[in-house]
């Protein structure tokens, strides 16, 4: 079993500098109840430093040249590879992830970062034809992308290290400063972060990480007007109580998902049984793009649902940090309390539980329901646990309307071996991404990301976030 030894008080950032508080928050391991370290709980005051630091960062970021964003980035991306274990422990930790899970979320950071270095070599535009116009053949110009100015970035428990890669990384490759808010469950990461990034040579004032309770901090770091952009992920409540008081500036808002999966009776059932039970239950279920129904056409149902049952049982359930543990607690007793909810209400009215349904402290089992009455939570709403549900359906065009229902639209799986069905779903799937015999879990760093309806605005993955965090700025000469 990997051992890890966490510092007992870590400070908070403010423009590179560390700074500490009479008040504090726990950090607590949620597989052992203990408290492994303690952050500063911000107050109102220490977010308006961070605002009128942030504003001298931003006057430092827009005036860096591509070639010295570019190596800041590349340098802490090659630090974190380097010290790839002892983030990988801190993960599993201060949160609900394995260690062989925090690993790759290890790994898709340090990639995160190397994108991020890429995409500050290709803040570019275009060359504008004004004569195109009659009365302005003498005039010639173009388009930028400019930097906002300040970001806040507010970021969840789940991937504590790389969700913060993805707003930080394109906020400095494109000239911006940035403060960052996160989980108050799982600040170290992020901390962390910050520490190797101005070990890269980052000016201070350009990155600040704020930790405490959202409560306290949040307010400024959404109303302020210097706030140019909020980058939120998180949940579909929050995030709509931040568009309603975050005024005149732009939003970004990854906020979950139910996400659907279609098994046609052509497609290869062992396959599709392995992503279904990999996506449902990465990270105990904590992950906005886990698979929460199986849409299973009736032919081959029962064949999918043995596999699928069977996969679930060999799932191990034990402590994060050993190496043949699959799967851990949730992020805290409360979570699990309400998974545990949501299933027995499903139950109660009618639900069967194939496997799993039970828990013992945060942990909760690996579940797999059918049967489940329309209108459950469980089939409603995004229950981000170790849940999924089967869902027999005659035909494509069946689950595609089932699948459409809910007020989420992340991403969805579809398997299939036949080509023009393939198409149908794309086209008439109400997401941001469709896979295509794979589940809906399945995601790189540097591609699109993001949903429709209550799954959010706007999307990340670093190029994409790096258009989010820049506006066009137009130039023409009158010759």
């Amino acid at each position: 079993m990997t051992k890890v030894e966490v510092p007992s008080r870590w400070p908070m950032y403010i423009g590179g500098i560390a700074f500490e508080s009479e008040k504090c928050s726990p950090v607590i391991d949620p597989g052992t109840g203990q408290v492994v370290a303690t952050v500063p709980a911000a107050s109102r005051e220490d977010v308006m430093k961070a605002l009128e630091v942030a504003e001298e960062g931003a006057e430092i970021a827009v005036n860096m040249s591509s070639h010295q964003r570019m190596q800041i980035l590349r340098r802490a991306a090659e630090t974190l590879a380097g010290d790839a274990e002892a983030f990988a422990a801190l993960i599993a930790t201060e949160g609900s992830k394995t260690i062989r899970e925090a690993r790759k979320e290890v790994g898709r950071c340090v990639d995160t970062l190397r994108l991020s270095a890429e995409e500050a070599r290709r803040q570019g535009g275009e060359v504008l034809p004004f004569d195109q116009a009659p009365g302005s053949e003498n005039r010639v110009g173009y388009w930028n992308r400019t930097p906002l100015g300040i970001i806040s970035a507010i970021t969840p428990f789940n991937d504590p290290l790389n969700l913060v890669a993805h707003k930080v990384g394109p906020a400095l490759a494109t000239g911006n400063a940035i403060i960052v808010k996160p989980s108050g469950q799982t600040p170290l990461s992020a901390l962390k972060l910050a520490e190797i990034l101005y070990e890269a040579g980052l000016p201070g004032p350009i990155l600040s990480v704020i930790t405490g309770e959202a409560r306290d901090v949040g307010g400024p770091l959404v109303q302020d007007p210097r706030v140019r952009m909020v980058s939120f992920t998180g949940g579909l409540k929050t995030g709509e109580h931040i568009a309603h008081q975050a005024g005149l500036k732009k939003l970004s808002m990854e906020l979950g998902s139910n996400s659907p999966v279609i098994v046609l009776a052509d497609a290869d059932l062992d396959q599709a049984a392995y992503a279904c039970v990999s996506g449902a239950f990465w990270a105990a279920g904590q992950n906005c793009l886990g698979v929460q129904r199986i849409f299973i056409q009736e032919s081959v149902y029962v064949e999918m649902k043995q596999r699928i049952v069977e996969l679930t049982s060999r799932i191990r359930i034990g402590p994060k940090l050993d190496e043949a543990t699959d799967m851990g607690p949730l992020i805290s007793e409360a979570e699990a309390r309400r998974v545990a909810h949501w299933v027995e209400e499903a139950r109660q009215h009618g639900a069967t539980v194939l496997i799993g349904g039970t828990r013992h402290g945060a942990y909760y089992s690996p579940t797999v329901l059918e049967g489940v009455p329309a209108g459950e939570t469980v089939l409603e709403e995004e229950i981000f646990g170790p849940v999924a549900s089967l869902i027999p359906v005659p035909d494509l065009d069946f689950a595609i309307r089932e699948a459409n229902h809910v007020n989420y639209g992340l991403q969805a799986g579809v398997f299939t071996r036949n080509i023009p069905q393939a198409f149908q779903a794309i086209k008439r799937l109400r997401v941001g991404g469709v896979m295509i015999n794979d589940s809906s879990d399945y995601r790189i760093d540097a591609m699109p990301f993001g949903g429709v309806k209550g799954s959010g605005l706007g999307r990340e993955g670093v190029r994409f976030a790096a258009e989010e965090m820049t506006e066009p700025k137009l130039v023409c000469f009158n010759l």
